[in-house]
């Protein structure tokens, strides 16, 4: 599935099963309590943290889809292009940073 077909089928889904989109602020909210839980979870496998019993049985990936989904809500009802944004962002990243991550000692270059 391509963004652009994923923005579409998303759509699809809210006119038809889900009634209406949520407003932009209520969407921009449950994004991020969506990033909370999927942050709760990356805390948990690969942090220092452990398991609460109310954590056990999420699924990472299930997560990361709940964040796509509301942000793809967002993109569609403030008329964004996914696809056009995210190819204007690599054209900028290829401008700005095009040697900033291979200079870095940091990061071993």
């Amino acid at each position: 599935m391509t963004i652009a077909e994923a923005q579409e089928s998303v759509d699809q889904w809210i006119r038809t099963t889900g009634v209406r989109y949520f407003g932009e602020l209520t969407n921009m909210a449950i994004l991020t309590e969506e990033v909370g839980e999927l942050a709760r979870i990356m805390a948990r496998t690969y942090g220092d943290q452990s398991f609460k019993e109310s954590d056990k049985g999420r699924d990472l990936g299930d997560e990361m889809a709940d964040v796509l989904w509301v942000l793809i809500c967002l993109a569609n009802q403030t008329g964004v292009s996914l696809t056009d944004a995210l190819e204007k962002n690599f054209e900028k990243k290829n401008l700005r940073d095009a040697d900033r991550h291979k200079q870095n000692p940091k990061l071993g270059g």
